[in-house]
């Protein structure tokens, strides 16, 4: 019983942890106006919410093993979902927005990692601390540089 049951949240878990992979690249590399970027935003946030729901659960079965997946999922999640929401009631793409989808996306793949990296060879002979901390590493100053490119620009004020 409790073994199918967590098998079933973990398979769910990885495939929509691999859509947010994949569809969080297209949202990046689209333009930046309602089509693809919208809708890949909505895939992304969506299938988020189910890694949210299913890293839950897991951790609730584990809690021993996996506690941390808990906090780890609230704090992604939280980001994801300001993200999500800031772009929902302004339309356009700001600090929150853009802070929120890229620090999400910095959690997933961090999590992704960590997950796999001992099963890696050569990888696994390296501390898993660096892999926590790598991708925020990497990800944190492209976060200030994509939000430096889409800062709105000031006026000019004339004398």
């Amino acid at each position: 019983g409790g073994v199918v049951l967590f098998n079933i949240f973990l398979i769910i878990h990885i495939v929509t942890g691999f859509v947010c992979l994949i569809i969080g690249v297209i949202a990046m590399l689209s333009k930046k106006k309602k089509g693809k970027h919208t809708i890949a935003g909505e895939i992304y946030h969506w299938s988020y919410f189910l890694v949210f729901i299913t890293a839950i659960v897991m951790s609730i079965f584990h809690w021993q093993e996996s506690a941390y997946l808990f906090y780890i999922a609230i704090f992604s999640y939280a980001l994801a979902l300001l993200g999500f929401l800031a772009a929902k009631t302004d339309g356009k793409m700001d600090g929150a927005h853009i802070s929120g989808m890229l620090g999400s996306y910095i959690g997933i793949v961090t999590a992704t990692i960590v997950v796999n990296v001992p099963k890696i060879p050569v990888l696994n002979e390296l501390p898993l601390l660096l892999f926590w901390v790598l991708p925020t590493i990497i990800g944190t100053p492209l976060i200030f540089r994509v939000g430096n490119k889409y800062k709105p620009k000031k006026l000019l004020s004339s004398p």
